[in-house]
C-alpha cells in the first residue's frame, strides 16, 4: 500500500476510535448500577410514566451521563417531575445533594406535587431558582455541583421572542464544579433542516446544542443514540408536539403518531475543563 493510503487509513482508524472513545458511557459499579436500577423500578412510580421508560430509556441515560449517588446533581426546569421520581430517590437516598431548578414556583409545580405525595424524600431536595436575573434570588452555587441534567428543554430557552440560552449556559457552567458534566437530552432537528424551524418546532440541531454549550465554555465528551428514534422526521404540523406524549392535534391521525412514538432525541455529555 502506498505510504498516502497507508496514512490517510491510520487517520481513518485513529478518527473511529476517537468516536468511539467519546461516546463510551462511563461504567457505574455494579452496586450503583442496582441502585439506579431499583429507583427505575420503584413501584410509587405512576404506570402512565413507566410506560414512557421504552422511549426514555432512564437507566442507560443517566448511566451514559454518569450520575452516581454521592453527587450533587442538579435537575433544570423538572416540569411534571418524570425524571425527578427516579433521580431524587437514586441520589437523596444515597448520600448526594439534589437541587430542581426552574425560574419560578409554577415551574416547579410538578416537584412540588412530589413533595406533597412523599415528604420525607422530595422534602430533602433544595429548591432554587434558574436561571437567576434578579438580586436575591437564590440559585445553585458556584463551583458546587458535580452533574448538571436537562431533558428536553434547551429548545424553550431558544425559542420565543426573547430567547435565553445563552445566559442559561453560562449560569450552567458556572455552577459545575472543574470536571463536572452537563447532561443534555432534547428534540433534534436534522442538520439539513431549514433553521429557522429551531424558533418554532421544539426541535434543535445538535450543531446548535454544541455551540451554545462550547461557547460557555464546556468540553464536548460525547453522544448517544439511546433515544434515538428513526420513525420521527422532526417534520410535523404541530411540530414536536405533534407526537405523544402531547398529541395535539388530538384525534387526527392519532394512531399514526402514537405508533411513531416519542421524538427522536440527541443525548449529550459536556465536561466543564478542569
Amino acid at each position: 500500500m502506498r505510504p498516502s493510503l497507508l496514512l490517510a487509513a491510520g487517520v481513518a482508524v485513529l478518527a473511529t476510535a476517537a468516536t468511539a472513545m467519546q461516546s463510551r458511557a462511563p461504567a457505574l459499579p455494579a452496586a450503583e448500577k442496582r441502585a439506579l436500577a431499583a429507583a427505575v423500578a420503584n413501584p410509587a412510580r405512576s404506570e402512565a410514566n413507566r410506560a414512557r421508560d421504552q422511549y426514555r430509556k432512564p437507566a442507560a441515560t443517566l448511566e451514559f451521563f454518569g450520575v452516581r449517588p454521592r453527587q450533587t446533581v442538579v435537575e433544570l426546569f423538572p416540569g411534571g417531575g418524570w425524571y425527578s421520581e427516579i433521580v431524587a430517590p437514586y441520589v437523596l437516598n444515597g448520600g448526594g445533594t439534589y437541587y430542581v431548578a426552574a425560574p419560578n414556583d409554577r415551574g416547579l409545580g410538578g416537584f412540588k406535587r412530589l413533595v406533597e405525595k412523599d415528604q420525607p424524600l422530595y422534602g430533602r431536595a433544595r429548591q432554587v431558582v434558574f436561571p437567576v436575573r434578579e438580586a436575591g434570588q437564590t440559585g445553585v452555587p458556584a463551583g458546587s455541583a458535580d452533574v448538571v441534567l436537562t431533558f428536553r428543554n434547551v429548545h424553550n430557552w431558544a425559542m420565543g421572542d426573547q430567547p435565553y440560552a445563552d445566559l442559561a449556559f453560562k449560569q450552567i457552567f458556572a455552577m459545575l464544579k472543574p470536571g463536572g458534566v452537563l447532561g443534555i437530552e432534547e428534540h433534534r432537528l436534522p442538520e439539513s433542516a431549514d433553521a429557522a424551524r429551531e424558533k418554532s418546532s421544539g426541535y434543535l440541531k445538535v450543531s446548535t446544542v454544541r455551540r451554545l454549550a462550547e461557547q460557555a465554555g464546556f468540553r464536548y465528551a460525547g453522544s448517544s443514540e439511546i433515544n434515538a428514534n428513526r420513525k420521527d422526521t422532526a417534520n410535523w404540523p404541530d411540530g414536536v408536539w405533534t407526537l405523544p406524549p402531547t398529541l395535539r392535534l388530538g384525534d387526527k391521525d392519532r394512531a399514526k403518531y402514537v405508533a411513531i412514538g416519542e421524538s427522536d432525541r440527541m443525548t449529550l455529555r459536556f465536561v466543564k475543563p478542569r
